[in-house]
């Protein structure tokens, strides 16, 4: 091999090496948004960890515990007024509002545990306060991500952000479970506090929004209205939310609550133990994201979200029959690998189908499809309660991915879309 051939080479390699991260190399300030979503959704994660544990702890009750995941997650059924609100003022602002009221309420409940133990009550408000700041920013969020990167990198950027909920799910639940094993609840929530600071400093590195492609002078109810009639005309875009609404409800309102039932009661974990198979999720997600990146702007995109959602359904089902700790970690890490498919592929078909000046608003609807978790997690403690959480978990598992194959069949729309602006006509 000649020298020339060597450098063309490794830069074949270092080009291949990069291509999961192309949207990070362009200018725009989307690499600042990136930054400050990883440390915005490392406090997220590790909050809800350890507020999650703190609730358990002290009840020992699945009911209680479904309780405080409801009341955590309730802010989601707000999604389509943030929509709204997304397409109607700058996202930027929005979001460093996010990253802020995130600290202070952090700060507040950290300032408590430190005081003493919080009661049951002042837990759900610290959750209900922490969803506030952050469900309702998530389609601002999206949406911003949508405006910073080319239509030829929203896969790749997409990707990107799946990357950063997959691997803080990691990061956030790990640090959380050493610093309460080691030292107490406090200091965790401390460290919470800290992560939500950085997101604000980071997001004031974004560059302020452009401008909109319509100036939008109806009341927000119109805008809504209008928006989600509009929006939900699009078969691919109503196949993806009724997708987003299952999943949500038979797997992740498991396994975002839940864990640490399984953690004490099935596998006889420890903080520390629960962190790392939380950790196990992250890891497989945070893998898939980076295999989906370097995928870059791939055709059938609806029939590998189906495809990976309904796998996903499957392994968690498969994770829910198992009382071996090594053998729920490959499981959990599994589903995690597969389930970044659903992470990435349900906003990029969502905002590929969908015209720029209703994206706020379809990510508003997505997250309301995200809102049917907190009604979920309290089917789950009932369903639990009677019997298990692990034979409620194959149950849900395995119904997903039987209703997952009604809907192949019933919208073919969805298997055959790639996932390009130029779809949209022809799906809607």
């Amino acid at each position: 091999m000649t020298v020339q051939e060597a450098r063309a080479a490794g830069k074949g390699i270092a080009a291949a090496a990069l291509r999961p991260f192309a949207s990070l190399q362009e200018p725009g300030g989307f690499r600042a948004l990136f930054v400050s979503n990883i440390a915005f959704f490392t406090g997220a994660w590790s909050i809800t960890f350890v507020l999650g544990w703190m609730v358990y702890e002290q009840t020992h009750s699945e009911v209680d515990l479904a309780v405080f995941t409801s009341v955590r997650l309730a802010p989601l059924l707000l999604g389509p007024l943030a929509g709204v609100l997304s397409d109607r003022f700058e996202r930027r602002r929005l979001l460093l509002v996010a990253s802020a009221w995130s600290l202070v309420a952090t700060a507040a409940i950290a300032a408590l545990a430190t005081a003493g133990n919080p009661a049951y009550p002042a837990l759900l408000a610290a959750g209900l306060a922490i969803g506030i700041a952050q469900s309702p920013s998530q389609p601002a969020r999206a949406a911003l991500a949508a405006e910073l990167v080319e239509p030829a990198l929203l896969s790749n950027a997409n990707a990107l952000n799946s990357l950063v909920f997959s691997s803080t799910m990691m990061l956030g639940p790990a640090v959380g479970g050493v610093l309460v094993s080691a030292f107490g609840a406090p200091a965790a929530l401390w460290v919470t506090a800290a992560w939500y600071a950085a997101s604000f400093i980071s997001m004031q590195r974004v560059p302020a929004d452009r401008p909109r492609v319509t100036e939008h002078h109806d009341g927000a109810w119109r805008m809504l209205a209008d928006g989600a009639r509009d929006i939900l005309r699009i078969r691919v875009v109503s196949a993806v939310l009724a997708i987003t609404i299952l999943a949500n409800t038979l797997v992740f309102s498991i396994s975002s609550g839940f864990m640490p039932v399984f953690a004490r009661d099935v596998l006889s974990l420890d903080a520390a133990g629960l962190g790392a198979l939380m950790t196990c999720w992250g890891v497989g997600g945070t893998a898939g994201s980076l295999i989906v990146a370097g995928l870059g702007d791939f055709q059938r995109k609806g029939a590998v979200f189906l495809g990976g959602t309904a796998l996903m359904g499957l392994m968690f089902a498969l994770f829910g029959l198992t009382t071996a700790p090594w053998l729920a970690f490959l499981l959990l890490t599994c589903t995690g690998l597969v389930s970044s498919t659903f992470g990435v592929l349900q906003t990029t078909l969502i905002l590929s189908a969908t015209p720029p000046q209703l994206q706020g608003r379809a990510m508003g609807l997505q997250e309301l499809a995200i809102g049917a978790m907190p009604l979920a997690a309290l089917l789950v403690g009932a369903t639990a309660h009677v019997v298990g959480i692990g034979l409620t978990t194959f149950l849900f598992g395995m119904l997903l991915a039987v209703l997952l194959v009604v809907i192949a069949v019933t919208v073919p729309a969805l298997l055959r879309y790639d996932g390009v602006a130029a779809d949209r006509a022809s799906h809607a």
